[in-house]
């Protein structure tokens, strides 16, 4: 039997840089917020939205930093309060990193 150790600040992170990535992705942002509601419920799905809008209206040029720390603050927060969530929040965490990983079709 294999044991997963999930390492809570890492996990955090990770989601973190890979949330924000598809917040701002066309293609990703609606699979992302309807998985956040399933999860987590509609409050970080609102919290998607508003990093999404945030993003598409920055004035600043480290807006991708401080989204990803909102991200992280909030992620280690559900980590703390719901650890029973780890696990679940790894498997999402990993789509999402895959999905921003992957490159866009071609058009033509």
């Amino acid at each position: 039997m294999t044991r997963s150790i999930v390492h809570p600040q890492r996990l955090a992170w990770d989601g973190a840089r890979a949330f924000v990535a598809l917040a701002d992705s066309d293609r990703e942002y609606f699979w992302l917020g309807a998985r956040l509601r399933e999860l987590l419920g509609a409050d970080h799905e609102q919290a998607l939205s508003d990093s999404r809008t945030r993003l598409m209206w920055q004035i600043r040029t480290n807006a991708v930093s401080i989204e990803a720390g909102l991200w992280r603050a909030r992620l280690a927060d559900v980590l703390a309060e719901r650890p029973e969530l780890a696990l679940a929040l790894r498997y999402l965490i990993d789509e999402a990193r895959a999905r921003a990983a992957e490159p866009y079709p071609a058009v033509g």
